[in-house]
């Protein structure tokens, strides 16, 4: 069998526990996963624990050890305690649930370590004076059963031998929520938990998921076993010794208390509580055996810790899983409406209808097309004697391949939106993010403007493309004669001249049509300097496009900053684990 832990070096672990502590305090799970809540509470909890046992036992080694009395709703906690004491130093509730302050005695030369918040710092502490009226014996203390439950009332008492101190926690049981969860708290924050249960209630769930709990946190348990009708002692006693095995808990000591008549005061006979008061007063009187009791609940705090803070660390990991998840899905649709409209710039779905009409009008009648066969040096002669008569309509024509881009962009665009919303819908906390935001499903109100404004200002960006590239003498002379605005515009139907996208008659005149503009720009610039000026036009449409793209992807992307998910948060508390880990 091995002995109690070993006194930790306090000072250095008391500085890891505390960095730790900070750590989980810091810890967010804004996304609503699953399991989010279960490690939001367990979180809860541990911090809790941290604050009201760990760091104030770490603080204070040799200060007296706290005895926490918890049961189930009418078990006779505060009867135990007032028993305890030998006069009423906390109210029995008579009337459930009882709301009221918990109540903590304490010798009085002890009262120095409760009245700050080292111990419990969350409760407001409230200092409980017999009445004067009412005789020593009584022992009836100011305060009533609806004090403040957030409130520990001190009383101390001369009965109660120095270096102990017990604690009347609420029901675990309570049909209150506040109630349960403050004797949850309380129990966390004992070396010592005395527990009472009743013949009648020893097996009920509840009780048995505390002390399962106490056992895997190796916390000091004793068990007050009341009101067992003295016929059945043997029998129930022999069961419940049975389930502290089964649970881990055989160690534990059982202090049986029988039925019997109360005192006019309340209280049980001296007798049926002596081998409880005895043990306890032996803990008081023995500071080696309190030290053991400490050390053996303070090490089982401790290493409850990895499980404890791996859980947390796990749940701020899965956070960081969900919203990176969410990050690459929103990036993804944007990308993908991105290589849409890159197909669809070189696949010759552009050159359809409005834009092949204002074509036709631009070169002239199909006359016109029938003439590309004769030559290249024919077809710059007759282009040439076009366009020294009426100017072409380019304008028709650059409004037409403004339309249909931009239509193209938006179209994407909104396709984008309309997939990142539908896969955060399918994703762990994107869901609820959308149904807050609903608007996120489609393009941002500004998007037609934007996106308008983008294709024009391309379009102005290929109108000096042709001006730069015809900057000698004889180049000039012939985009002088074509006209810089035609051969600009000219220019932009080549970028979009591939026809793998149209089908029947429109493959044919769509063909047609980006022969002759290619063939005119190749008069003009050459071969090679076309398949340049193809290439830069389409690059800057892309680069264009791709910034429009990134700003609505940046909806997504901001609605996420707002989450607030730290990436680091996880390591960081694995790495102040550690720390706490070494320092033992």
């Amino acid at each position: 069998m091995t002995g109690p832990p070993s006194p930790p070096d306090g000072g250095r672990l008391l500085a890891a526990v505390q960095q730790l502590r900070g750590e989980v305090a810091g810890t967010r799970l804004p996304l609503p996963l699953p399991g989010t809540e279960d490690a939001e509470r367990a979180g809860d909890q541990l911090l809790k624990q941290l604050d009201d046992y760990v760091l104030p036992r770490l603080s204070a080694l040799d200060a007296p050890l706290l005895a926490v009395v918890g049961g189930s709703t009418g078990a006779g906690k505060s009867t135990i305690v007032n028993s305890l004491v030998g006069e009423v130093v906390t109210r029995a509730g008579v009337l459930r649930p009882t709301t009221r302050a918990s109540v903590l005695v304490h010798h009085p030369h002890d009262t120095r370590w409760f009245t700050d918040q080292r111990v419990l710092p969350g409760l407001a502490r409230v200092t409980a004076t017999r009445r004067p009226d009412e005789p020593a014996r009584r022992g009836t203390y100011a305060g009533t059963a609806t004090e403040d439950p957030s409130s520990v009332r001190l009383v101390a008492a001369e009965s109660i031998l120095p270096g102990l101190a017990l604690l009347d926690a609420p029901d675990i049981d309570s049909v209150v929520r506040a109630n349960r969860e403050l004797a949850h708290q309380l129990l966390s924050a004992a070396d010592l938990w005395v527990f009472v249960t009743t013949a009648a209630r020893y097996a009920d769930a509840v009780p048995w998921g505390l002390l399962r709990e106490a056992a895997d946190r190796g916390t000091s348990v004793a068990i007050v076993l009341d009101r067992v009708p003295p016929e059945a002692m043997a029998e129930v006693r022999g069961h419940l010794a049975e389930m502290l095995r089964e649970h881990g808990l055989q160690d534990a000591p059982v202090f049986p208390v029988p039925e019997t008549q109360l005192s006019r005061e309340g209280l049980l006979p001296e007798r049926d509580v002596a081998r409880l008061h005895s043990w306890l007063s032996a803990l008081a009187r023995d500071a080696k055996a309190r030290a053991t009791v400490i050390r053996r609940t303070l090490g089982g705090a401790l290493d409850s810790l990895p499980a404890r803070v791996g859980h947390l660390a796990d749940a701020g990991a899965a956070q960081v899983e969900a919203l990176d998840a969410l990050q690459a899905a929103a990036t993804t649709a944007y990308a993908d409406a991105l290589a849409e409209v890159e197909r669809g710039m070189t696949d010759g779905t552009l050159l359809r209808g409005e834009v092949l009409a204002r074509w036709q009008e631009f070169v002239g009648t199909g006359e016109f097309l029938r003439q590309i066969e004769a030559g290249v040096s024919r077809l710059r002669d007759r282009i040439t004697a076009l366009f020294k008569g009426a100017p072409p309509p380019s304008r028709d024509l650059g409004e037409a391949l403004q339309t249909g881009a931009a239509s193209l962009l938006t179209s994407e665009a909104q396709s984008a939106a309309a997939a990142t919303a539908r896969q955060w819908r399918r994703l762990a906390g994107g869901g609820s993010l959308v149904e807050a935001h609903p608007d996120l499903a489609k393009g941002s109100p500004d998007l037609p403007a934007t996106v308008d404004r983008a294709v024009r200002d391309w379009q102005g960006y290929v109108l000096q493309l042709v001006r730069d590239e015809g900057q000698d003498r004889r180049t000039t002379a012939r985009v002088l004669a074509f006209g810089v605005n035609g051969i600009a515009v000219v220019l932009m139907l080549v970028a979009f001249s591939q026809t793998g996208g149209l089908v029947g008659a429109e493959v044919g005149i769509a063909g047609g049509a980006a022969v002759l503009a290619q063939r005119l720009l190749e008069a003009v610039f050459g071969d090679q300097a076309v398949r340049t000026l193809a290439a830069k036009a389409r690059k800057e449409l892309i680069r264009r496009t791709a910034d429009v793209y990134a700003d609505e992807r940046v909806r997504f992307e901001r609605l996420l900053t707002e989450v607030a998910v730290d990436p680091e948060q996880p390591q960081r508390l694995s790495s102040a684990l550690a720390a706490v880990e070494r320092a033992r």
